[in-house]
């Protein structure tokens, strides 16, 4: 549902998967929902989003519509008994991600927020070195990610009402790298730019935590590194650039130097998607990674973050 550049790449990744069929696709368009169907060889293709949540051949619904959509058409979809897989952001502030799951637990069925990063082998590579403290305590993180947009004020990026700006579309990332590795800060400050539109164009956010310090940052104003550097006790660990996609990661300890080349199937999608599909085939009802309390929170501080910039949708 939504059929933008991340779905053709989740298309392409999704025909990796042992038993799984890509079986309709919905656009606005009928133009485009026919030369998606077409690329990937799916039986059928809707100009209705509601006839996709309605056809009875489809098990599971993956939703890649803009943000300030993803609510409703979440929301469409359950009410269908459909397994709702939904691009991030999951929506635009925690009483719309409370709504949704709410529904999602009246109709029993499976809900989860595509936020791939927390399935890619080199985070959970990061994630099992935090836990093993073969490094020692984190103490410190910076984690940003840029790129300079065009300035058009038609581009999703520009479009306030849509949930356009950094914060929503990149900033994301930079937080979610935060909360899966030191947890919900004690203390939040924010700065940023906005354009004209009222779309925030740069965001700074400092998390300050009892034993640890995250700088992230997120722009659309120049390319940054977007790289991720945690600082530990007795190493540091670098994710490499564009962090939040498969990548390398160099390790630093006792004054050596070493990178790692982590294997990884397709553009990366292919991991959620496995796990949102042994799910799916378990019954279950929640994923026991990106569970909805860790939903809640990521939106919960992206609320805050938004109230300390004096950004309103």
């Amino acid at each position: 549902m939504g059929l933008g550049n991340i779905a053709q790449k989740f298309a392409e990744d999704l025909s990796l998967i042992e038993g799984a069929e890509l079986v309709a696709v919905a656009s606005r368009s009928k133009v485009k929902a026919n030369d998606f169907s077409s690329k990937f060889n799916v039986k059928q293709a809707y100009d209705s989003y509601a006839n996709l949540a309605k056809d009875p051949n489809v098990e599971a619904i993956y939703i890649a519509t803009p943000h300030s959509y993803h609510q409703e058409h979440a929301i469409l979809c359950m009410k269908h008994k459909k397994a709702v897989l939904c691009e991030k952001p999951f929506a635009m502030n925690l009483s719309e991600v409370n709504k949704m799951i709410t529904v999602a637990k009246e109709n029993n069925v499976l809900l989860m927020e595509a936020l791939w990063t927390f399935f890619l082998p080199h985070y959970k590579y990061l994630l099992d070195t935090i836990k093993n403290q073969s490094l020692g305590k984190l103490e410190k993180l910076e984690a940003d990610f840029g790129f300079k947009a065009a300035y058009d004020l038609e581009s999703r990026f520009l479009k306030k009402e849509i949930g356009g700006g950094s914060l929503l579309d990149i900033g994301i990332y930079p937080i979610f790298a935060a909360l899966s590795t030191l947890g919900y800060p004690k203390s939040i400050e924010a700065n940023a730019s906005f354009y004209k539109t009222g779309a925030d164009s740069e965001c700074n956010m400092f998390f300050n935590y009892d034993d640890a310090t995250a700088v992230l940052k997120s722009t659309l104003l120049q390319e940054t590194k977007s790289e991720a550097i945690y600082t530990f006790t007795d190493g540091v660990i670098k994710l490499n650039t564009r962090f939040h996609e498969p990548t390398a990661i160099t390790i630093t300890k006792n004054g050596k130097e070493t990178t790692k080349d982590i294997s990884f199937k397709g553009f990366g999608y292919y991991y959620e998607i496995s796990h949102f599909n042994q799910l799916l085939r378990d019954n279950k009802k929640e994923s026991d990674v990106m569970n909805f309390e860790f939903s809640r929170v990521l939106i919960k501080t992206i609320d805050k973050v938004r109230n300390l910039i004096g950004l309103e949708y």
